[in-house]
């Protein structure tokens, strides 16, 4: 069966989460800035978009050259096996990037690489006029980065990080593959309580329960290359199936969740229940000062209110404040709260054990440790 070199493209910040997903299933990795690169082949393609919860697509690196001028580029795609991977009517649209480079003209050398697969097609199958690009979608990017040309098809269509559960995103929601990161980098186990104070539409919670269950993220969506010639039925059956025999449902979580708006509540609801897990997912209106422990040794992941996000720097100050008086007695948890509030800590009243730093999508956001003092 044919391999292929695999890149599952990641936020920065994340990437050492992604190996150590592909690692626990079982691939050799190398990790670069902004993905992970593996080796495998179309089964491999179909567990990597099916299982990895933090990635945002699996990439096939088609071809990787050295180029400086047009024909040159054009050439050294041209020499590429397409004929392996693309069928006569392929819909194949070329994306692009330049960095750095002496190629710089992005529209030029999107043109210059559909041109050159598509002769190579052309003559592959004889055809003089033009393709049909009538049949399966084969995304393409050119991307160039000092004179390196790497030639990726995109496996995954829709970034993973589209789950198919939220019914409603509410206001500034994060995306499914962050919210999993932020439960990933902190010491959560299912056998511990998880609180996340500032709920929104639940999706941190959700994560956590899909996580706690080992319910692949991606069972419930479909992939481009799902449709393409080879790929097989059989296969995705057989990944899906494994998928739902490896789910846990005898597992028991204490998974608990508030906000002050009850809208909100009510789409975490309807999110938690189209991702199958409102049944271990505890959720509540309330007021975050009215919020008093009665558990010990838990986890709290809080993603509030900063910069623009909805409330005044005054009003987002008083809710830092009101975490810290409410949270530092709390000794036998640990806390983690994402914020891009670079004041956060003088707010709260409490110097973090550990701060790590991440991208929202393309906000530098700081995830603020502060950990167990009694075990």
């Amino acid at each position: 069966m044919q391999t292929y070199t695999l890149i599952a493209t990641c936020a920065a910040g994340i990437e050492a989460l992604v190996a150590r997903e592909l690692k626990q299933l079982g691939y050799q990795t190398q990790t670069d800035n902004g993905r992970v690169l593996f080796e495998g082949a179309i089964e491999d393609i179909a567990i990597a978009n099916t299982w990895l919860r933090t990635a945002d697509r699996i990439k096939i690196l088609f071809g990787q050259f050295k180029s400086t001028s047009f024909d040159d580029l054009f050439n050294q795609t041209y020499n590429l096996p397409w004929e392996d991977i693309l069928p006569m009517d392929a819909e194949f649209p070329v994306s692009g990037k330049s960095i750095k480079s002496k190629l710089h003209s992005v529209p030029n050398v999107q043109r210059i690489v559909k041109k050159a697969i598509s002769k190579k097609i052309m003559d592959t199958y004889a055809r003089k006029a033009m393709l049909p690009e009538s049949g399966a979608l084969y995304p393409i990017e050119v991307a160039i980065r000092k004179d390196i040309v790497e030639l990726t098809l995109d496996t995954s269509g829709s970034s993973l990080f589209k789950r198919g559960y939220r019914a409603d995103k509410g206001i500034a929601p994060l995306k499914e593959n962050f919210a999993a990161a932020l439960v990933m980098l902190t010491t959560w186990h299912h056998d511990r309580p998880l609180y996340d104070p500032t709920c929104g539409s639940g999706t941190i919670l959700i994560e956590a329960a899909l996580i706690g269950r080992n319910i692949a993220p991606g069972l419930h969506r479909h992939f481009v290359c799902e449709n393409w010639t080879l790929s097989k039925p059989s296969i995705w059956e057989s990944v899906r199936q494994k998928a739902k025999d490896a789910i846990d449902y005898n597992v028991q979580l204490d998974i608990s969740g508030s906000d002050i708006d009850h809208k909100m509540i009510a789409i975490a609801k309807e999110n938690a229940k189209k991702a199958g897990v409102s049944d271990c997912i505890q959720f509540k209106q309330m007021q975050l000062s009215d919020y008093t422990p009665d558990k010990d040794y838990g986890i709290l992941i809080s993603n509030p209110p900063y910069g623009d996000r909805m409330l005044s720097e005054e009003q987002v100050h008083k809710i830092y404040q009101d975490m810290g008086r409410i949270y530092q007695p709390m000794e036998t948890w640990s806390k983690y709260i994402l914020t891009s509030d670079e004041s956060f800590e003088e707010h709260y009243g409490m110097t973090a054990t550990k701060k790590r730093k991440l991208y929202n999508g393309a906000l530098k956001v700081d995830y603020y440790q502060f950990w167990s003092t009694k075990r």
